[in-house]
């Protein structure tokens, strides 16, 4: 069967290049079929040098203007071309590619396809494609080329190489789908869409190619949550949680009184608990809500009955974070409830004792990451599992604290606002609960949408901040989709602004293609004030809570979806103190990036922002295939772009399951494998995090 053959079996595929592709999360043909381009790189007629535009890939022809020079070390040369045509001249550089001096030395017309980006002496192309002589552009106009995520070593000709490989030892026959809705809605062929997906001849095959994928996986998402929301609501309360008196002492006792929300989701939560079945509970809220709390609550109550809770982290950093929080916060109220910590990172012999102390119960309360649910634990009574939207609690997942002996209650904890018609789609084997009130002491956010002339005030207003004791977060985006490349833009921006910010200020960066401990240092060192100014791509997206840190300045703004700039915005606005958001943007922004910015500037509610994201963002772009739907494990689908296609196939798999539950007739069997495919891969790899 294709779909589980491993990808040794391609020729050209060898030990080498089959860890590669292992690395992107490739290791048989199904999964290389399946590994869809993260977007396509469009050759489109070229462009004036005075209509290039800040952030963009373009193209433009010219004659080579004086002479091509090469600087810098033996290590980083660096290739300087400048090209000019009848409205200006483009300066053009490439890096570790000095015999370019000797192609381009008889001068002559040229045509460059390259991104544009601004440097000290304005706009300039990096590193671009090269056609010379001009006319061999005319080869590449209008076509539509894959682009696929990468790791080093990995290259985009090779991934597109053994995709056309996997394509054609494709049973042309196979479709899941069963033609009676795929009739129904006219979707293209399986066959026709995976090809057009990959290597589609123009826009309409890629449009026609990507909505019959996206179709197919929300149908095997939505039938796959239904299924498990059957059985949830069939599993009965091994664990009836009531309402302990130390526990509403200690609800009193704080010196902050919760908000109506965070109330109302309380009461949810404990009603759950104590009822005849066991929870399965999604809180939504906002950066900043104080979720947190409430999933304390919850943990207490469950070890003051007598049970075990358990709090699952994305890193081991915040882990460490919740529970220094919590045995802090118990040591204060005088709370006699041992909080136990188990990550990763831990010696042997620490996680033995960890492991002895939660298998006799004496741990009561146990914080870590994915090392909570691995083989050498063993829980006394575990009544309560909390998690979050970065490790969403799936099918394997309870599968493995099944296997311990238990079923507890899940309680899912998302920062991501999401339109409530959405999350009960998304979410559908949960219950949903709202936190959308923000604690009374917290300030509102001041925000700017501001070009890169204001540079130099905004680095002038961190080192006013830095003087006052505060911190800042400085975001990069990502200029390609290489680790290597993002790396080089973020330790190249954190020296730049080292030498802007002087040596008395802690400058340091973080980035994708560093190890996790790595990571984890260096958010420690940012959460006891040792670095002042913190350089990221994303990855900063999810870290500690820095109550201290008051300025996020995101440069190109522009590229950034509106949820992703709100979770970003997110990470200042923690403490008592004003806090800011710069938004650095290009000067030449579509309408839709100006609509973005304006919408951050308007509001700080991260749920009005995920209603205007919905409006703002469609499906008329060729955008990548991976921008909201990494949470839940969809490859295509676009969470925002694809609501309407979602709805139909919500009321699709709703109609199919009234007919067939168990979907055992024979015309769904093709479903039932694909749902299976899906829970197959449910949700997170816990191995890639420490």
């Amino acid at each position: 069967m294709i779909d589980k053959t491993s990808i040794r079996e391609l020729k050209g595929i060898g030990d080498k290049t089959q860890k590669l592709f292992e690395k992107v999360g490739v290791s048989t043909v199904g999964d290389l079929i399946r590994y869809y381009p993260r977007g396509y790189d469009i050759y489109e007629d070229p462009v004036p040098v005075s209509e290039a535009e800040e952030g963009r890939t373009q193209t433009i022809s010219g004659a080579i203007y004086g002479r091509v020079q090469v600087s810098g070390s033996t290590k980083m040369q660096v290739t300087t071309m400048y090209v000019k045509d009848l409205t200006g001249t483009m300066k053009v550089i490439w890096f570790r590619m000095p015999f370019l001096r000797s192609t381009f030395a008889k001068g002559g017309a040229v045509t460059l396809r390259g991104r544009i980006v601004r440097k000290r002496d304005g706009l300039v192309m990096e590193h671009p494609e090269i056609f010379y002589p001009c006319d061999k552009y005319a080869d590449r106009l209008n076509t539509l080329q894959p682009l696929y995520g990468l790791t080093s070593g990995l290259t985009n000709n090779a991934v597109a190489k053994a995709v056309r490989q996997a394509l054609d030892g494709m049973d042309l026959a196979s479709d899941l789908l069963p033609s009676r809705i795929r009739l129904r809605y006219g979707l293209a062929e399986y066959n026709y869409a995976v090809r057009g997906i990959h290597f589609p001849e123009d826009k309409e095959v890629f449009y026609h190619a990507r909505d019959r994928l996206v179709f197919e996986e929300f149908l095997a998402f939505i039938l796959s949550i239904r299924k498990l929301k059957d059985k949830n609501e069939k599993l009965a309360n091994e664990y009836v949680i009531g309402m302990k008196p130390e526990t509403e002492a200690f609800l009193q006792g704080l010196p902050f009184r919760l908000t109506e929300a965070q109330k109302k989701v309380w009461n949810e939560i404990a009603k759950d608990m104590a009822g005849e079945t066991a929870m399965s509970r999604l809180v939504q809220g906002d950066v900043g809500s104080g979720k947190t709390i409430v999933a304390v609550l919850a943990l207490m109550n469950t070890a003051q009955n007598g049970y075990q809770g358990a709090m699952m982290a994305p890193t081991e950093v915040l882990a460490r974070q919740h529970y220094e929080s919590i045995t802090r916060l118990f040591d204060t109220y005088g709370i006699k409830i041992k909080v136990e910590l188990l990550t990763g990172s831990m010696t042997a012999k620490e996680k033995r004792r960890a492991y002895d102390r939660i298998e006799c119960g004496y741990a009561r309360i146990i914080v870590g990451t994915h090392a909570l649910i691995q083989g050498g634990v063993n829980y006394d009574c575990l009544a309560l599992v909390v998690t979050d939207e970065q490790h969403r609690f799936g099918v394997k997942q309870r599968e493995a604290f099944a296997k311990k002996g238990s079923v507890p209650h899940v309680l899912v904890m998302s920062a991501t606002p999401i339109p409530r018609t959405l999350a009960i789609i998304l979410y559908g084997d949960l219950d949903i609960s709202v936190i959308d009130e923000l604690p009374a002491n917290r300030l509102p956010i001041k925000n700017c949408v501001v070009d890169t002339g204001y540079r130099k005030t905004a680095y002038s207003f961190m080192k006013k901040q830095v003087a006052q004791g505060r911190q800042c977060y400085v975001i990069c985006p990502m200029v390609e989709e290489s680790e290597s490349m993002e790396a080089e833009n973020v330790i190249d921006y954190a020296s730049m602004l080292q030498e802007e910010l002087g040596e008395e200020i802690a400058v340091s960066y973080l980035h994708g293609k560093m190890r996790q401990t790595e990571k984890d240092d260096i958010m420690e060192r940012f959460g006891k004030n040792e670095i002042q100014v913190l350089v990221s791509t994303t990855v900063i997206e999810v870290g500690i809570d820095v109550p201290n840190a008051t300025v996020m300045v995101i440069e190109s703004a522009e590229r950034f979806g509106l949820s992703q700039l709100h979770q970003l915005r997110g990470r200042v606005g923690r403490g008592g103190e004003q806090s800011y958001c710069i938004l650095m943007s290009g000067d030449k922004l579509s309408k839709e990036a100006r609509a973005r910015l304006d919408a951050m500037c308007q509001t700080n509610d991260g749920f009005r922002l995920a209603e205007l994201d919905l409006k703002l963002r469609g499906a008329g772009d060729m955008h990548g295939t991976q921008q909201s739907g990494e949470t839940f494990d969809l490859k295509i689908a676009d969470l925002a772009a694809d609501t309407q296609i979602m709805q139909i196939t919500r009321d699709e798999a709703v109609a199919v399951l009234s007919a067939d539950i168990d979907l055992s007739q024979p015309e769904h069997a093709g479903l039932r494998r694909l749902r299976e495919r899906y829970r197959s891969h449910d949700k997170m790899d816990f191995s890639q995090i420490s």
